[in-house]
């Protein structure tokens, strides 16, 4: 099903998605693999086209990465260094919200039909030791395939969430999913559903005008 979204349109409604997903409609494995091909066509630098995905189906391996990204999401959530902002700001006014639709993936993340982790292969792994410079490259060479996989859900009516919190756990994914960890890099995990309702609205966020400089900061 294709939902005939402009350009703008699938750019300004493709939200992170956890209440919404529809946990009990299949995904099926052709448009999944529609959606990649589409992905791939984003830029990559230096044409090194160092990514690899990995999606997951298996009840028992999503159950245990789930348990991962549940025991790290409790932790993440409850630590004392919250940030704060203005009572008037959006992100601020908008955060209880988000707190509860994140609270409810962390409960049925074992429950999506597919997981997805996308991965940056090199010649070594993506850690603190690699300079500024490489740190850019590697990341500009994935983000910009999976949120063009990310629109490519949106068009076809379904969704998905950018989560990271398995990270912390990243060597027993690895291992878990015969991942290799000395050359292979995870970027994220990915929850992918099809949605309930296609209606999706614009974000409230800060206007570009409070956070663009031109010529100097």
């Amino acid at each position: 099903m294709r939902l005939g979204l402009d350009a703008d349109e699938v750019l300004t409604t493709t939200r992170s998605v956890r209440k919404r997903l529809d946990l009990e409609r299949p995904v099926e494995r052709e448009v999944i693999e529609e959606c990649l091909d589409i992905a791939l066509q984003a830029p990559t630098g230096s044409n090194t086209q160092g990514w690899q995905w990995v999606f997951v189906t298996d009840p028992e391996k999503k159950k245990v990465i789930a348990d991962f990204y549940g025991a790290n999401y409790d932790m993440y959530t409850n630590r004392p260094d919250q940030p704060q902002y203005g009572d008037d700001d959006p992100r601020t006014t908008q955060r209880p919200k988000i707190m509860d639709s994140s609270r409810y993936l962390r409960e049925i993340f074992h429950q999506v039909p597919v997981m997805m982790i996308p991965c940056i292969q090199g010649q070594g792994r993506l850690d603190s030791g690699v300079p500024t410079f490489g740190q850019a490259s590697a990341w500009g060479s994935i983000l910009p395939a999976v949120w063009s996989f990310m629109l490519a859900l949106r068009e076809r009516g379904l969704g998905s969430a950018w989560t990271t919190l398995h990270l912390p756990n990243e060597k027993e994914v690895a291992d878990l999913l015969g991942i290799p960890f000395d050359t292979v890099t995870q970027a994220g995990l990915f929850p992918i559903a099809y949605t309930k309702g296609t209606d999706f609205k614009l974000a409230k966020r800060l206007p570009g005008s409070d956070l663009s400089h031109w010529d100097q900061w």
